[in-house]
């Protein structure tokens, strides 16, 4: 008992000790970790409303408690699996096609040896992520356009088709275009990451691997992917989890109602049966299936990973 009790008198001590030196990195973490308790975990107390025949006059105290309804209701609607499968067929092509692209962009801006070059490069390679997808959707809509867009005028001119591509007008050529567009605009952000993980990596390994007779693509292959590929499972992992949720701007800006058995998604669906019709209580009741879904997901991939050997989230 009396080395039990010294053990957490030390620790407090030491606790104390930390505290005091570490002050102001304390204080500068409290400012995340209270955005965080304020706009990510209180409002949490409102999931209640997804089991309430919600009214927003009477509030959630003065609402009726209704159990599963909302979910039975929202599960039965036909749109609503229409929405819930074209999230997740455009996610994982986001993920199949996306989450490649970075990295080898990152491999190449390494490997560059033109310094100016290189900075040009990563320059207009991050720059459409800070673009709103207002602007990408209005520059879309120009360059993609079914009759007047600049696409569909060289493709004629250069005799590649012989009638305009709808790009935006027919299912299978919009999946296209949403992909295509999402590849480019988020593809420089994640170049950061990689960019970063391949810095950090040891020289000596890269001058070992050269004496040893390998070349670039074999230097690659043996050092600079597996050097990275605890950086490529955790985004990787962390990509997984983000399946059962969607941007709203991209298919909303982009969509139409021509293709809208293909552009709707649990995001406009939310916003199209919940919010413009005021069923609040149905808008919660979807969000909070995405959460529990996304959450089963990245716990799995989380799990496979650590199977494999690697160091996965947590």
């Amino acid at each position: 008992m009396v080395k039990q009790a010294s053990s957490k008198g030390t620790k407090r001590k030491k606790g104390l000790y930390w505290l005091r030196r570490d002050w102001r990195l304390y204080a500068m973490l409290a400012v995340p970790i209270l955005w965080y308790v304020i706009f990510c975990y209180k409002p949490m107390a409102g999931l209640i409303i997804a089991f309430q025949k919600y009214n927003i006059f009477t509030g959630i105290k003065g609402s009726k408690f209704i159990g599963l309804e909302n979910f039975e209701f929202v599960f039965g609607m036909r749109d609503f699996g229409i929405a819930l499968r074209n999230t997740l067929w455009l996610n994982f092509l986001d993920l199949l096609f996306g989450f490649p692209v970075p990295i080898i962009l990152a491999i190449l801006l390494n490997e560059m040896r033109m310094l100016k070059l290189k900075k040009v490069s990563q320059t207009l390679l991050y720059l459409p992520h800070f673009l709103s997808w207002v602007i990408i959707g209005g520059m879309v809509l120009e360059i993609f356009a079914p009759t007047s867009g600049a696409i569909n005028a060289l493709l004629l001119k250069w005799g590649l088709v012989e009638s305009n591509v709808p790009f935006l007008t027919n299912g299978a050529w919009w999946t296209f275009t949403y992909v295509l567009v999402g590849v480019w605009q988020g593809m420089g952000w994640g170049t950061i990451l990689y960019l970063a993980a391949i810095t950090g990596l040891d020289t000596t390994l890269f001058e070992a691997a050269q004496i040893d007779g390998a070349n670039k693509l074999q230097q690659i292959w043996h050092v600079t992917l597996p050097g990275i590929r605890s950086t490529i499972v955790v985004l990787l992992v962390m990509n997984i989890g983000r399946m059962m949720s969607i941007g709203f701007d991209r298919p909303f800006i982009i969509g139409n109602t021509l293709v809208q058995d293909t552009c709707d998604v649990i995001s406009t669906f939310v916003y199209r049966a919940g919010i413009q019709n005021n069923q609040f209580a149905r808008a919660t009741a979807i969000g909070l299936f995405q959460s529990v879904v996304g959450l089963i997901l990245i716990t799995v991939a989380n799990s496979v990973s650590r199977l494999f050997d690697e160091q996965g989230i947590w």
